[in-house]
């Protein structure tokens, strides 16, 4: 039986009417609740996708100012979230979308049971750019860390760059980000952002992940984190994320 929370957030995906937050079922707080919901809609999805990695989500200091949250979640990334080789990336059936430009771990090696720094930094293949499209099937983005949590750390889809680079010739912490709509630049971070360091929101994640029943798995992609604040989906824009040494990622947006 489904329970309610999880009720509330199929019916709003479902008629594409966002819903009222979650959090009145499971307490604003509650973030065992809450990823037992995830896991709930987790195990439903699975009837229809499979697996192809993790997100971090809430890792960037101004991401936390504009929803209002104050640490980092994780979510579970499907394969028909992986939109990188459509034109225009599909968004008609998102509720209030927006994007966010991230650096993407390509694993290698699984991360499970004790693990340390070096173990995290060996696990990573290569990056890649990625663009993330975020969603919330809470109306206006009201979101408290059980909403988010719950709804799958407010997912979507998401799209990697062409360009690969490995570890030893980039640290993430040093990736300078530019992202632009049009041209027009709207978002500028660095590696920096992120939990202070990609590779440190990795090893956040993996911990997390391995505690909470689904440890990484090589072949897994992993969004690390937003390198500066999203903005908004609207129909026909063209975004473009450049991030230093990694390379560039674009993609166009349909009707919303």
């Amino acid at each position: 039986m489904t329970t309610p929370a999880a009720q509330r957030l199929l019916d709003a995906a479902r008629t594409k009417t966002p819903c009222p937050p979650v959090r009145d079922l499971l307490g604003a707080d509650d973030i065992e609740a809450a990823y037992a919901v995830q896991r709930e809609l987790t195990e439903l999805r699975l009837r229809t996708a499979r697996i192809v990695g993790h997100k971090v989500g809430l890792t960037s200091p101004a991401v936390q100012k504009q929803l209002g949250v104050d640490q980092p979640d994780f979510g579970v990334l499907f394969d028909d979230m992986d939109v990188s080789a459509l034109d225009p990336v599909p968004v008609g059936d998102l509720l209030q979308p927006r994007v966010e430009a991230e650096v993407a771990f390509l694993l290698g090696a699984d991360l499970t049971g004790d693990f340390t720094p070096a173990d995290v930094w060996n696990a990573v293949d290569e990056m890649a750019p990625a663009l993330e499209i975020v969603d919330s099937r809470i109306a206006g983005w009201d979101i408290s860390i059980a909403d988010t949590i719950a709804d799958n750390a407010s997912s979507a889809l998401f799209v990697l760059g062409d360009q690969r680079v490995r570890l030893d010739a980039l640290r993430p912490v040093d990736i300078q980000m530019e992202m632009s709509v049009d041209g027009a630049v709207v978002s500028k971070g660095s590696g920096a952002a992120c939990l202070g360091d990609p590779l440190a929101a990795l090893a956040w994640l993996a911990a997390a992940a391995r505690d909470h029943g689904d440890p990484l798995r090589a072949g897994q992609v992993v969004l690390s984190g937003a390198l500066g604040p999203m903005v908004p989906v609207v129909p026909g824009m063209q975004v473009t994320a450049t991030l230093s040494g990694l390379g560039l990622v674009a993609a166009n947006f349909g009707e919303v």
